[in-house]
């Protein structure tokens, strides 16, 4: 064993910390029993995605409502493959939808919080190094002289004959080079990665629990997989894996379906050390109905599986959060019920009650959410969201309703403050297109009055409203009274009754001559409360806007 001792200086000889020295470093977290630890941890070769976030939101449930921690760790290994401004925005994501880490390492802010980091790995190689030379000097791993060309060449045998891909039996052609061997092509200056010795039997099965999918049986990893690269001497995602969850003292690993298949590999090197392995929760597909079938979400094919969708729509940050919670456990909706001013942290999430068939997401649920949320808020609640959203992503209306706030926020409170309030918009690109016309500089004269049926009175009903009916003082009672004898003046029919009976006989209905006075101010057929607009706009604005069709 002195050789495979000699052969790990040689690879390190500048790490003089032992994994034994970084148990001590980190220690078992001193947490209540029951505590969960969790992790976000993103790889910034992508912008997040809805599954990310989905991922991110469970985590954070887990350690709240088990008085935890949930700690952010940045993976970036694969700098060849890293976005610029990925890792900003995956910050930017979280802060807002309020979905604070305890334990994070933000380096372009130069902030730090948590004893278990650094939280960025490729801050972590000596760390690293420490575990991948404690097994090189057990002969439990080796570096590997394979040339490129060579696992080229592997990959297409193994291919064409139809076996399983990798480096193992026969292809393993380094595993068994004696440490003496290694030391002098490694002084000759060959290039090499360090690959774990597997100690499986592909024809052996081992037991897995999962907390979503239950009890699963896998093949022993026999598969001598790399664990250090040799381009940037950084250990592979697997690796890592296992060294950061261990010294951060990771509980509770949530990661998507699509991982499952790197169990065996992850079981095995937790094996390998003799450490504990976190409980695993692979989360299920998120899918999307698609006309008559339901299909996995696509980052290509679905501009609602980017994250940044939902802010430039302006959906606030409850409506999102409830969708997900709403499919992370199908008793959610039930539980929100009963506990309508909770926040969401306060319920049970349990991994058991996910689907492992997958979950469904679906805007018009989204928008369901976010239509009812939004109709419970005052007008000046509903402005502020509004006003954030407008300055990032419409400045024009943006100045418009700050230049008028008060008129905008009464405009807003239209039909709000009533049992059952109005829900026009799920998200704050949708306002203006409800309430544009209440502002002089949005509004136009494309007046259509097709919807009667002698569609030349229009003209006549507006002419004779404003100068024999219209007072900007009168009360509501006064107003609709008003309306129906202005409507039995001009040959239409004030008793809706008697007009479904006997509609020939008029020449329409109240609903007809109401309008028409719609029309004129707002050139829509469907609006908030007609008296209430007329109120709002006040007696020059609606004077002046009859007069573009009265001439």
């Amino acid at each position: 064993m002195d050789d495979y001792k000699k052969l790990a200086d040689l690879i390190f000889p500048d790490i003089k910390k032992s994994v034994a020295d970084y148990e001590k470093e980190y220690p078992e977290r001193n947490l209540k029993e029951g505590a969960k630890v969790t992790r976000y941890a993103p790889s910034p070769t992508g912008f997040m995605h809805i599954g990310n976030f989905y991922s991110s939101v469970i985590n954070y449930v887990l350690a709240k409502q088990s008085g935890g921690v949930f700690f952010l760790r940045n993976e970036d290994t694969d700098s060849s493959r890293e976005l610029s401004g990925a890792v900003e925005y995956i910050r930017h994501v979280l802060e807002h939808y309020h979905i604070t880490p305890d334990e994070y390492e933000y380096r372009d802010i130069h902030e730090t919080a948590g004893n278990y980091g650094p939280y960025i790995q490729s801050e972590r190689k000596e760390i690293y190094h420490a575990f991948i030379k404690e097994l090189v000097s057990q002969g439990k791993a080796y570096p590997c002289f394979l040339t490129q060309e060579e696992m080229d060449e592997i990959r297409a045998t193994q291919t064409a004959g139809k076996k399983r891909i990798g480096i193992y039996g026969k292809y393993a052609k380094y595993r068994d080079l004696s440490p003496v061997e290694a030391m002098e092509r490694i002084k000759n200056g060959e290039k090499y990665t360090v690959r774990l010795k597997s100690s499986g039997n592909f024809f052996n099965k081992f037991k897995f629990n999962d907390l979503v999918f239950g009890e699963m049986e896998f093949p022993e990893n026999d598969i001598d997989i790399p664990i250090m690269k040799s381009s940037n001497l950084l250990p592979t995602y697997h690796f890592a894996h296992l060294v950061d969850d261990h010294l951060m003292r990771t509980t509770h690993v949530v990661r998507g379906q699509e991982w499952m298949s790197s169990v065996p590999v992850h079981y095995e090197l937790f094996k390998t050390f003799g450490f504990k392995m976190p409980k695993y929760i692979h989360t299920p597909l998120i899918l999307k109905k698609d006309g008559d079938k339901i299909r996995k979400i696509s980052k290509r094919l679905d501009p609602e599986a980017r994250m940044t969708y939902y802010e430039e729509r302006g959906y606030p940050v409850y409506s999102l959060i409830e969708a997900i919670m709403t499919i992370a456990n199908s008793n959610y909706e039930q539980w929100r019920e009963g506990h309508p001013d909770a926040d969401f942290t306060e319920f049970e999430f349990s991994p058991k009650k996910m689907s492992s068939a997958g979950a469904l997401f679906d805007l018009d649920k989204l928008d369901n959410i976010s239509k009812n949320y939004l109709s419970k808020l005052k007008a000046s609640e509903v402005f502020d969201g509004l006003d954030e959203w407008s300055k990032i992503y419409d400045t024009d209306f943006n100045a418009l309703i700050n230049k008028h706030k008060d008129y905008t926020i009464s405009v807003l409170n239209i039909e709000r403050e009533q049992k059952k309030p109005r829900k026009d918009f799920a998200c704050f690109s949708e306002v203006k297109d409800n309430i544009w016309y209440m502002y002089n500089e949005l509004f136009d004269s494309a007046f259509d009055f097709s919807f009667l049926k002698h569609e030349e009175d229009a003209k006549k009903i507006i002419s004779t409203y404003l100068n024999e009916y219209f007072d900007i003082n009168d009360d509501k009672d006064t107003w609709f009274n008003k309306i129906k004898e202005l409507t039995d003046k001009m040959g239409y029919c004030s008793n809706m009754k008697e007009y479904k009976e006997n509609p020939d006989n008029y020449r329409g209905s109240t609903a007809d001559i109401s309008n028409v006075i719609r029309v004129a101010l707002t050139t829509k057929l469907t609006t908030p409360d007609l008296y209430e607009i007329i109120n709002i706009l006040g007696d020059a604005e609606v004077r002046a806007r009859f007069s573009k069709i009265c001439g």
